[in-house]
């Protein structure tokens, strides 16, 4: 008998997929799923992949993944709200670089069907 995958094992399989790109691209994995707790307005937040890249820049990875392109696809899927709790959990986790944060950005691995795209630099913390 044949089961699909819950979304979790899903989830899961894409950024296991992500991670492995990224480290063949020459990044190294910080953490894997980092979690902080919300504010007073905000759920919180969390941050798929925390890698470094060879210059020593900090990379906080978001992957998404989506069966098709419908609706604009994976990396279209990433809205302002989505945008400002990975920033809120980045600002968190930079919490622990007291005497000078390292170069940072917001990444993107988009996995539409098969087809996997490594976005950097896909946003920043103002938002945009």
């Amino acid at each position: 008998m044949v089961t699909k995958e819950s979304k979790k094992e899903q989830g899961d399989t894409a950024e296991a997929r992500a991670l492995a790109h990224l480290q063949a691209c020459g990044l190294t994995l910080v953490r894997r799923n980092y979690r902080v707790a919300g504010g007073p307005r905000m759920r919180g937040g969390e941050i798929d992949l925390i890698m470094r890249a060879r210059d020593g820049t900090l990379v906080f990875v978001e992957v998404r993944l989506r069966a098709g392109l419908a609706h604009g696809g994976a990396a279209a899927s990433i809205g302002a709200h989505k945008r400002a709790r990975i920033v809120y959990a980045a600002r968190h986790f930079l919490q622990r670089y007291a005497a000078t944060l390292p170069p940072c950005r917001f990444d993107v691995v988009a996995i539409d069907s098969d087809a996997l795209t490594w976005l950097p630099a896909a946003f920043d913390a103002e938002g945009g």
